[in-house]
C-alpha cells in the first residue's frame, strides 16, 4: 500500500477538501483507497457522510489503544473508498502518547503489512505535533496543499524543515510527491504572483493541476458528499480529477494498482 500524508501546519489551506476529493478521484479510477482521518476536528469523516455516532472505532483507538487496523476501517458510500474516522478523543492523543516508547512510530506500525488497499491518504491536523509526526513517520511520501497567498509561503518553509528533520530521525525514505496550489483565483494578481514564486523555487515539485476557488467545493461537505459526487462537472471536481491523473503519473510504476 502506498501511503501519502496530506499535511501543512497552516490551517485553512484546503487539506481536508483535498484529502476527501483526491481519495474519491483515486477510488473512481479503480484504486482501493483508504482515507485515514487524523484531525481531531473529524472534518474528513463528516465530509464523507460518516455521522459522529457511527464512529465506533476511530483513529484514536488505532493510535492510543492499538486496536487492529482492520477493526477501525469503515466503508463509505463511495465504491472502493474506505475510511478510518476521527473523533474528538483524538485531541487528547498527543498528551497520552507523550510517555509512550516509540510514540512517533505508532501509526507506521499499525499500517505495516496492510494489503487490502492500494493507497492510503492521511488527513493531518493543522499543526506539526505528534499526530502529524506519526503521519510523516508512516508515509511513503507527502502531498502539500498550499493556499495561494503570501503567508502560506512562510508556512511552507517551516514544513519543509520539519520534513528534513523527520527524514533524519524517523523516516529516511520520506519524499514529497508534490505541492498542490489551492484556492486559486485568477482575478487576484497576488494569486498569480504566489503561484509563480512557488514554481520558481520548487520547480517540478508543484503539480500542474491547480485547485480553484469554487463554491461547489465549499458546499459539498455540508451534504456529507465529496464534490466529485455532489457536482462532478464543477470546476473544483474537474481540477481534482486532473490532479488524480497527475498523481498517478508520479507514483512508482511497480506499486500502481492493477
Amino acid at each position: 500500500m502506498i501511503t501519502i500524508a496530506i499535511a501543512n501546519q497552516k490551517g485553512g489551506v484546503g487539506k481536508t477538501t483535498t484529502a476527501i476529493n483526491i481519495a474519491t478521484a483515486m477510488a473512481a479510477t479503480g484504486w482501493k483507497t483508504l482515507l485515514l482521518d487524523l484531525d481531531p476536528q473529524g472534518n474528513a469523516s463528516t465530509g464523507l457522510g460518516v455521522e459522529v455516532e457511527a464512529r465506533v472505532c476511530s483513529s484514536y483507538d488505532l493510535l492510543v489503544d492499538q486496536v487492529a487496523l482492520a477493526d477501525c476501517i469503515q466503508p463509505t458510500n463511495i465504491p472502493n473508498l474506505d475510511i478510518i474516522p476521527a473523533t474528538v478523543d483524538l485531541s487528547g492523543a498527543e498528551v497520552e502518547l507523550v510517555s509512550v516508547e516509540d510514540r512517533t512510530a505508532r501509526l507506521r506500525d499499525a499500517l505495516t503489512g496492510h494489503t487490502a488497499h492500494d493507497i492510503c491518504f492521511i488527513d493531518c491536523p493543522p499543526s506539526l505535533g505528534l499526530l502529524t509526526l506519526n503521519a510523516l513517520g508512516a508515509a511513503d511520501t507527502l502531498m502539500v496543499p498550499l493556499q495561494c497567498e503570501f503567508f502560506a509561503l512562510e508556512g511552507l518553509s517551516q514544513l519543509l524543515l520539519t520534513v528534513e528533520r523527520v527524514q533524519q530521525r524517523f523516516n529516511p525514505d520520506l519524499g514529497i510527491v508534490g505541492i498542490v496550489l489551492t484556492m486559486f483565483d485568477r482575478r487576484n494578481r497576488l494569486t498569480d504572483q504566489v503561484a509563480d514564486d512557488v514554481r520558481d523555487c520548487l520547480a517540478g515539485l508543484v503539480f500542474e493541476s491547480v485547485i480553484p476557488r469554487n463554491v461547489r467545493l465549499s458546499e459539498a461537505p455540508s451534504h456529507g458528499l465529496p464534490a466529485l459526487v455532489y457536482d462532478h462537472s464543477c470546476a473544483g471536481s474537474r481540477a481534482y480529477i486532473a490532479l488524480a491523473r497527475e498523481l498517478i503519473g508520479r507514483l512508482p510504476e511497480q506499486r500502481k494498482a492493477a
